[in-house]
């Protein structure tokens, strides 16, 4: 039933709420309508399990007796960054391991995903000496339960939609979609199509500044427009973009995560990369919301980009609808090419029916945003000005 989010929060506490996930609602307005759905639904839950390389972990460690200014740290063998304080640290999801030719395919997102498992991580670290940190160097072990802070901040996470990749060169390419195989052997897509969150806001109403989220299996939270966001994106009637448009940034408390929704991967010849589960309560507040979340996958599209051609900006093959990708097969210049997710379809799906759970038990609430995500920023590129 329409109501305010504090109306909605009622019926989550005292367990009273419909919570439909985004499927279900999609199936639903298609038996009835759009005006019906509105009326019996207060929630609807929608996830994604994605690569999300423009992500990281901020981590205090205490200090030590005598105390350090840490100049350079690695965690097992990961270069962290420590340029914002004496015992702070950023670790990003996409470092490489410095150490050993067995571990190169090992990075911030593995060590990442042992410290959210509990496991213990050695540390190494090199000091800057002053009369106040005099220690100059330290090695030890640290786990999630030994640090003051470990949380997650991620700079880009959830595009609102992203590219399809292709080869039409002569020899395999190693992109951060994976191996996109020659003669246009292969196209990988990296968005859930009409099950990601923000396909199902497009004009961003109905998150922003302060919304509470499902960030890999805890409770995180919107905290800013993410890098390379562009929400003027050319885009449909139905409003959703024809290519990569909003993204946002993203925190939560990695103490509280699940290693089953945060998981460090490789992708060969390209780097170390995180894997992370986000899930948006999208609050049924007018009929509108539902009518967005009523999007099916034959209704958005994405660009086929060729990556052959090495610049920023690549020739593309026109645009493909997400119900012709997920079929398995889409058309490239009248050649028939295979396609599959980079995403984890399975557990996006997943992630909805968990915060879906986590709703109806009174567990999770909706959160009013403080803020609106910024609608009006243009995408610059890099202007290179050496002759």
């Amino acid at each position: 039933m329409i109501g305010t989010i504090a109306e909605i929060n009622d019926k989550i506490h005292s367990q009273k709420a419909t919570v439909k996930t985004v499927e279900e609602v999609k199936t639903l307005v298609a038996k009835s309508s759009i005006e019906q759905v509105a009326k019996e639904v207060d929630v609807i839950t929608c996830g994604t399990f994605e690569p999300m390389e423009s992500s990281g972990a901020i981590i205090n460690l205490g200090h030590t007796d005598p105390p350090i200014k840490i100049k350079s740290c690695w965690l097992d063998g990961v270069l962290a960054y420590s340029g914002f304080g004496a015992v702070d640290l950023y670790l990003g999801a996409t470092q490489p391991t410095e150490d050993g030719e067995e571990l190169k395919e090992r990075g911030g997102g593995h060590v990442i995903e042992d410290l959210i498992a509990g496991k213990p991580v050695q540390l190494r670290a090199v000091g800057q000496v002053t009369d106040c940190y005099p220690r100059a160097t330290f090695e030890g072990t640290i786990t999630k339960d030994t640090v003051n802070q470990f949380y997650l901040f991620n700079p880009r996470n959830l595009y609102q939609n992203f590219i399809v990749g292709a080869n039409s060169g002569d020899r395999t390419l190693f992109t951060y979609l994976g191996p996109l195989l020659p003669h246009l052997g292969n196209a990988v897509y990296s968005n859930t199509g009409a099950i990601s969150p923000l396909f199902n806001d497009p004009e961003l109403e109905a998150i922003g500044i302060g919304t509470r989220i499902f960030l890999g299996g805890g409770i995180g939270y919107i905290t800013w427009e993410g890098t390379q966001h562009f929400p003027l994106q050319k885009r449909l009637p139905n409003k959703t973009p024809i290519g990569p448009s909003a993204t946002l940034a993203l925190i939560g408390d990695a103490k509280q995560m699940q290693p089953k929704w945060v998981r460090g991967c490789y992708f060969k010849n390209y780097g170390p990369s995180l894997m992370i589960g986000v899930g948006v309560a999208i609050p049924v507040v007018s009929e509108k919301v539902v009518a967005c979340c009523a999007v099916e996958d034959k209704d958005i599209v994405a660009p086929v980009v060729d990556f052959s051609i090495p610049r920023r900006v690549r020739p593309t093959f026109g645009l493909v609808s997400y119900a012709q990708l997920k079929s398995g097969r889409i058309k490239i210049e009248g050649k028939t090419v295979r396609s599959a997710p980079l995403a984890s379809i399975f557990l996006s799906r997943q992630i909805a029916l968990e915060l879906k759970e986590w709703i109806e038990a009174g567990k999770f609430t909706l959160s009013e945003p403080v803020a609106p995500i910024p609608k009006e920023r243009s995408f610059l590129p890099f202007l290179d000005f050496n002759p």
